[in-house]
């Protein structure tokens, strides 16, 4: 197996406390006076060893720790080395930095109980007052590098966790402006969408009649409501423009249409309508001056105006049906178109109607269905229905005037 190359700092280590301890023993400078090995150049052995561990400090460190303790208490059978000592201490240092955690935990425990041991063992030996001194000594050179390494530790843990809540915290601001920019340009195309397809379909179909026909009458009547719708799109355009302007003018037009304006709306219908042989009859059972929240009255509104729309491009011709109910707990929107394409001009689809209205509903937890149904007695077999229901709770109801 291929060791890992050492960091810079540890070789720098290494090589100063070799250099450190050569040139110590060199000047004849020990650490004690009397040793049970006598030859001076014993000295270099555990010093060689402990300059060597110092490269494996990050990497290896509890076995270096382990042999480092071998190596401290062979030095002290001989005259010692100062550098070996201080070496060793930077070996417990790193064993409780970079060991694993159990390590980190136990070697602080384990050195404070080895200096107690130390000097109570010292003052029962020698039973003088130097005994405390060597038990400092053990403390300064295994206890206090210890308590050093695992202050540091803790630090650094603290700082990694910082950092990482630090990252997470951007990487949800970040999903959270990424979600917020989707949900508003989801609002925008939706509202988009509601504003502009019904005027363009209008448009569309008349053009087409006008084309088809080719009759001074009928050219007169499409150009009449092309001009209509023409004029009433511009101005839902720049109402929508002065909204994401975020303008905030007293003269511009209201910031959201309601429910008041689906007789306007029916009756605009029918004009469009009427080239493709459709009707349009609107039911309001609702009690006279309610109010309902802002979000629930454009939600009805966009959803009447985009059915209708879808009835000038799909239904047959006959009656279509715009029903709205309110009870306590809810409003609820029914239109009803003949169910088949007539003959007359109609204007293509781009599908995103329904899932418009869809998203509309889901944004308010309402309910919406839409699809073919049986016909009424008396008129088409078949019918085309969309059926919302906008709950309203009780906190969100607005003061009616």
């Amino acid at each position: 197996m291929t060791l890992p190359r050492p960091p810079r700092d540890d070789v720098l280590i290494a090589a100063a406390g070799l250099a450190g301890g050569l040139l110590l023993w060199g000047l004849g400078l020990t650490s004690q006076t009397r040793a049970p090995l006598t030859a001076s150049w014993l000295v270099l052995v555990p010093l060689t060893v402990t300059a060597a561990l110092e490269l494996v400090r990050r990497t290896m460190p509890r076995a270096a720790l382990v042999i480092g303790t071998v190596a401290i208490v062979a030095d002290q059978f001989t005259y010692g080395s100062l550098a070996t000592v201080l070496m060793f201490a930077d070996l417990v240092y790193a064993a409780v930095v970079y060991g694993p955690p159990a390590s980190a935990r136990r070697i602080p425990v384990t050195t404070a109980m080895i200096t107690i041991g130390v000097t109570i063992g010292s003052l029962a030996w020698i039973r003088e007052p130097v005994a405390l001194l060597i038990g400092v000594v053990t403390a300064l050179v295994s206890f206090f590098p210890a308590v050093t390494g695992a202050i540091v530790r803790n630090h650094r843990q603290a700082a990694d966790a910082a950092r990482l809540r630090a990252e997470q915290t951007a990487l949800l601001a970040e999903m959270d402006r990424v979600q917020a920019v989707t949900a508003e340009r989801a609002r925008m195309a939706r509202e988009l969408h509601d504003m502009v397809a019904n005027h363009l379909s209008a448009i569309a179909i008349h053009s087409t009649a006008a084309l088809s026909l080719n009759t001074p009458k009928t050219s007169l009547d499409a150009l009449g409501v092309i001009r209509e719708n023409s004029v009433e799109g511009l101005a839902e355009m720049r109402r929508l423009i002065g909204l994401l302007r975020d303008s905030g003018g007293q003269d511009g037009p209201a910031a959201a249409p309601t429910l008041a304006g689906l007789d306007a709306l029916v009756r605009q219908a029918g004009a469009n309508g009427s080239a493709a042989g459709l009707a349009f009859v609107l039911t309001d059972e609702r009690e006279p001056g309610a109010a309902l929240p802002a979000p629930v009255e454009l939600a009805a509104y966009r959803i009447v105006q985009e059915s209708l729309t879808n009835a000038l491009k799909h239904a047959d011709e006959g009656l279509v049906t715009v029903a709205l109910t309110h009870t306590q707990d809810a409003v609820t929107v029914q239109v009803t178109s003949p169910f088949g394409r007539g003959p007359g001009p109609r204007a293509p689809g781009s599908g995103a109607g329904l899932v418009g209205m869809r998203e509309r509903i889901a944004l308010l937890g309402g309910e919406f269905e839409a699809g073919p149904a049986d016909g009424p007695p008396g008129g088409p077999a078949k019918i085309w229905r969309v059926r919302a229901v906008l709950p309203v709770a009780e906190d969100d109801k607005e003061p009616s005037a």
